[in-house]
């Protein structure tokens, strides 16, 4: 059934290799999408070309730190030229450093926002350039269930979220006559690396799992399928959207 999408042959760039990023691509490998995939860490990188789950999908790796305009620009342009152009791009890079606004140090600020938003900025200008020329392509961004949510400590997290689901509509706004979707999903309360150490905290797993009227937490895979279903075929006229995969968190 992975044929129903549409991803056989589509040149895919996957930005970021962690627990939400490698679930990205695992599934874009299942649907036959050629893939790269960008991040700093190159352990993370290793373990996904070593993953008995992708044994037969050839996945390029690139060691990148994405922290400034031009490291976006020369990513990009390197999965374009290595894949033969670009259909899809998928940005699941994201950082969260939980302190009260009183607490939170100017570089904790910029790093969060760099990361979270501007990576977000750069290399969607990046694959939106090449996709107008092509007048054709994809775009998924991870927002989150903070960029409606006020919770406490979460300040240059939830900025930026709420930040990129802006940014989405904008993209989606100005490209859409070119054949150019952009969307989001916005995961809410899901174990991945970035939560690991926070749910480990006594009461915290159990906190979090009242909230969510699912009455679990999320997992990576719960993700993938937003994530696919947006970036095919089948969503050809869905564009600014942000679809929340929360158990139901954001309805209470």
């Amino acid at each position: 059934m992975t044929g129903w999408l549409g991803f056989e042959g589509r040149r895919a760039l996957v930005v970021g290799a962690g627990g939400l990023g490698a679930a990205c691509v695992r599934g874009l490998a299942e649907t036959g999408a050629r893939l790269m995939v960008v991040d700093a860490d190159e352990i993370r990188l290793k373990a996904l070309r070593d993953d008995p789950a992708l044994a037969t999908t050839e996945v390029r790796t690139l060691t990148a730190d994405l922290s400034s305009s031009a490291a976006c620009e020369e990513a990009v342009a390197t999965a374009a030229r290595e894949l033969g152009g670009l259909d899809v791009l998928v940005h699941a890079v994201g950082t969260n450093d939980r302190r009260p606004v009183l607490e939170t140090p100017d570089e904790v600020w910029d790093r969060i926002l760099t990361l979270n938003l501007s990576s977000a900025f750069w290399t969607g200008r990046a694959a939106g350039r090449l996709m107008r020329e092509a007048s054709r392509g994809t775009m998924v961004f991870f927002s989150s269930v903070s960029s409606l949510l006020a919770h406490k400590h979460h300040a240059p997290y939830a900025a930026s979220k709420g930040g990129l689901d802006q940014l989405v509509k904008v993209m989606a706004r100005e490209w859409a006559a070119d054949g150019v979707t952009v969307n989001a999903v916005g995961p809410g309360y899901t174990e991945t690396e970035l939560t690991s150490a926070y749910l480990a905290k006594p009461g915290m797993r159990e906190e979090m799992t009242s909230l969510v009227p699912a009455g679990r937490l999320g997992t990576p895979q719960d993700v993938v399928g937003a994530v696919l279903f947006l970036a095919s075929a089948r969503a050809s006229f869905v564009t600014g959207q942000v679809l929340y995969v929360d158990g139901g968190r954001t309805l209470v």
